[in-house]
């Protein structure tokens, strides 16, 4: 029983260490939806770094540019989160029924931040504001 019991702590241990895998890879290497997504809305931005993260039961991948906007996607290259603390969330890549919400309840804010999840959407605004919207794109809280 002594035994069993070491070996499941040594798996588990293993498990842990190889986990949080994340190395840097090329932008061709992204999934084909994700190099699609880059050069569609950043296609004047320069590339800084990108990584990708795995372990045992996911894998995503992050894109970081020279002016530190950054997009994280999944393991099938679908953006998950978009920040562009420096300008703005490119207005396409944002569901219409957000971009109007914004538009009519804060004209002069701009969307710097989106991030989405089997919840819903999670978006924050140049007046720093936060806004959650559920999957069918309801608002169902703000927080300043």
């Amino acid at each position: 029983m002594k035994k069993l019991v070491f070996l499941f702590v040594c798996m588990f241990s293993i498990t842990m260490v190889k986990a949080d895998n994340e190395k840097p890879i090329d932008v061709k290497q992204l999934p084909a939806k994700a190099q699609t997504f880059v050069s569609t809305y950043f296609k004047d931005q320069k590339v800084a770094l990108v990584k990708e993260e795995s372990g045992f039961f996911y894998k995503n991948y992050d894109v970081v540019f020279v002016s530190g906007e950054k997009v994280e996607f999944d393991k099938s290259g679908n953006w998950t989160e978009i920040q562009c603390k420096q300008s703005e969330v490119p207005a396409q890549a944002i569901p219409e029924a957000i971009r109007n919400y914004v538009k009519t309840n804060y004209p002069d804010a701009k969307i710097v931040e989106i991030e989405k999840d089997s919840h819903g959407y999670e978006i924050k605004l140049s007046n720093r504001l936060e806004i959650k919207f559920n999957t069918k794109l309801q608002v169902i809280d703000i927080d300043d």
